[in-house]
């Protein structure tokens, strides 16, 4: 019986398989055939940045958080970053570049809120227009400034309630997971 030879690619690919197996478990081959996996989606970056202290500092909600990023990872390229100020923040904002304009979605008490499902949609036309970047934030305890939420393209509320910082950036990853999930059919998202 002769051994295919196989070539540099199919080998990245299998070593790939093989560790997103490891991460995600069962269901992340069967994630990895569907068409949409070697477009765009996996050309979209995401980032959840807060203001504030950087993850690990005593913070009960990280480790959640990081295991939710890691599951994104599957859709898009995700990572968390964190700032000292606003004005650090902005800065970076300014500084990245791409093909398309980083879209800043900044976490706001007073803005929009959404279903999940309305949630997932607005990030399909996003990833379908051909957004490369997007910047979901978690602002400083006082609130963001009038030049933050003027340079914001959505300014996004999790509810009327008041969540502790941490605990928002677990709830953000894990809308972010679950609107990947919708947009793909998975059955992480059971419609409940």
């Amino acid at each position: 019986m002769k051994i295919p030879k196989m070539d540099n690619s199919d080998h990245i690919e299998a070593n790939a398989k093989q560790f997103r197996n490891a991460r995600l478990g069962r269901c992340a081959d069967s994630l990895m055939q569907l068409p949409w996996r070697r477009g765009i989606l996996e050309a979209m970056n995401l980032t959840l940045a807060h203001i504030g202290a950087r993850p690990g500092s005593k913070d009960e909600f990280d480790a959640g958080t990081a295991i939710y990023l890691e599951r994104c990872s599957a859709f898009a390229h995700c990572k968390a970053e964190a700032f000292r100020t606003e004005k650090a923040l902005l800065d970076w904002l300014e500084r990245q570049q791409g093909r398309t304009p980083v879209v800043a979605v900044l976490l706001d008490s007073r803005g929009r809120q959404m279903t999940s499902e309305a949630f997932a949609a607005w990030l399909g036309e996003r990833r379908d227009e051909g957004t490369q970047h997007i910047v979901f934030a978690i602002g400083p305890a006082s609130g963001w400034s009038g030049e933050a939420r003027q340079r914001a393209s959505l300014l996004l509320s999790l509810g009327p309630m008041t969540l502790a910082h941490a605990l928002a950036r677990l709830v953000m990853a894990e809308q972010i997971y679950r609107a990947f999930a919708i947009l793909t059919g998975h059955p992480y998202h059971g419609g409940h």
